[in-house]
């Protein structure tokens, strides 16, 4: 047998899609699959959930596809890293499968205590349902569960106290098996294999959450570096030897290393999702330009960004899109139009009030921990993008750099089999291994100076229209 050849699959299921991606021992993209998640269904106000068992169906097909490319080398594949939504909350019958659909995390009741039934025999992340698909058994990694689940933190394992378990409505029996990130969860079973044509018997192996997985995925090891997460959730992170109490500017976030932990900043809820409102928004015109040029939509979009001067014409871009449970009234806005305007500077605004909320919530927990950010990595399907690569520069005024392999969440998981199957001694070499960056993008002075004149304006905007939101809020509108 060649190690060599060895290979590694990483799942990674997001809120808008599940990819599964195969990995060589040095982080080389073999094969890949992916499928599109179906809406969410919305039952009533707060409620957001997967419809039927789409989570499962959304997995099967993605690893058809990229077993299909594989073909033979199928035989390779030693380990495979499985990475779910974060702060979904699923409900299993007595065999694993689902009591109902699974509540993403923008459904309310995942803030919630859990309520009971008599259906449910596990109450659970959705890692640990897939987990339970894969290989018969309901366990997960430890480092999927924060909020309001009874998890000590400091032993990383189940609380002990029953307290616990009480304010969350749960008795032990309800709760998966929980291991730490990097040990084998189980092994793909023949229904399994069948399924997705996932090979019969290799380890499932444990990864974390998936913002997380994301950071070992893009070689965050350092304090001085910060990663900048450009997805549906858009948050930032730095690793962090111990964990902290929480703040109202930072909270421990478990990494995905054995008691390791990430600070993490406050974010923008579907943050990324607005650049897909604005790409379906202005859909005809631009599918027209991509036709005619041989490119994508998003590269006609970056084009024209990229043409916009830094402060988008005076247009400024609030992205409170999706008010929190506690406080449902703000909304997100656009100001400063006039004839100037069109979608380019719409467009290039929201990626400046990405990359400005970002820098204020990063500068607050940093100020809160007492640390300064040297540079920047920046991950997620936003990475792609020249434009936003360059503002997430100047704003920040520190250097951005993003990795070879865009999607950071499957190359950490992959990073997680191949430690469990001791292709790499540990996690550090095996990141050190496996992920590399592709390109750097320095600050540019004149831009730099820009955003340091607007950023304190931008700022003010959300206490500023705090109170014509809260009519509105107050209307019913």
């Amino acid at each position: 047998m060649n190690d060599q050849q060895d290979l590694f699959v990483g799942i990674d299921g997001g809120t808008q899609s599940t990819k599964v991606l195969v990995f060589d021992r040095w982080g080389s993209v073999v094969a890949q699959g992916v499928h599109a998640l179906r809406p969410m269904t919305m039952p009533r106000k707060g409620h957001f959930e997967h419809p039927d068992d789409d989570l499962w169906v959304s997995l099967q097909q993605a690893a058809r596809a990229a077993m299909a490319q594989l073909g033979e080398r199928r035989r390779d594949v030693k380990g495979i890293g499985l990475c779910s939504i974060r702060f979904c909350r699923a409900l299993l019958t007595g065999d694993g499968t689902l009591a109902s659909p699974v509540m993403n995390w923008m459904d309310e009741r995942v803030g919630q205590p859990h309520q009971p039934s008599p259906d449910v025999a596990f109450v659970t992340a959705a890692s640990a349902y897939l987990t339970a698909r894969l290989t018969g058994r309901v366990a997960d990694s430890v480092a999927n569960y924060a909020g309001i689940w009874p998890v000590d933190h400091d032993r990383w394992d189940w609380s002990t106290a029953d307290d616990d378990l009480a304010a969350m409505e749960l008795t032990r029996d309800l709760l998966a098996e929980l291991v730490k990130p990097g040990e084998v969860l189980g092994t793909v079973t023949p229904a399994a294999a069948e399924a997705t044509d996932l090979p019969a018997g290799v380890p499932v192996v444990a990864t974390a959450n998936d913002k997380a997985v994301e950071a070992l995925g893009n070689g965050l090891l350092q304090q001085s570096q910060l990663l900048l997460s450009l997805g549906t959730y858009i948050t930032a992170m730095r690793p962090a030897g111990q964990r902290r109490p929480d703040s109202s500017a930072h909270w421990s976030n478990l990494a995905c290393q054995p008691h390791r932990y990430l600070d993490e900043s406050g974010g923008i809820r579907r943050g990324m999702s607005t650049i897909s409102w604005i790409r379906d928004l202005v859909g005809v015109e631009l599918a027209e330009r991509a036709q005619q040029a041989g490119c994508r939509v998003e590269d006609v979009m970056n084009d024209a960004a990229g043409r916009v001067p830094p402060g988008s014409n005076g247009r400024r871009t609030v992205l409170d899109w999706l008010a929190p449970v506690d406080a449902p009234h703000p909304r997100g806005a656009m100001v400063g139009f006039d004839a100037r305007h069109g979608w380019a500077q719409m467009y290039r605004s929201i990626l400046e009030g990405i990359a400005m909320t970002m820098r204020l919530r990063s500068q607050a927990m940093a100020s809160a921990l007492d640390q300064q950010v040297t540079s920047i990595i920046v991950s997620g399907g936003g990475s792609a993008s020249d434009p936003m690569m360059q503002i997430v520069a100047d704003v920040f005024a520190v250097p951005a750099s993003r990795a070879r392999v865009t999607n950071g969440a499957a190359v950490g998981a992959a990073i997680c089999a191949a430690v469990a199957v001791g292709a790499h001694p540990d996690f550090e070499t095996a990141a050190q291994a496996m992920v590399q960056m592709a390109d750097t993008f320095t600050p540019d002075p004149p831009a730099v100076a820009t955003y340091d004149e607007l950023i304190d304006t931008y700022a003010a905007l959300p206490d500023q229209l705090d109170q014509p939101f809260r009519q509105i809020h107050s209307q019913g509108l």
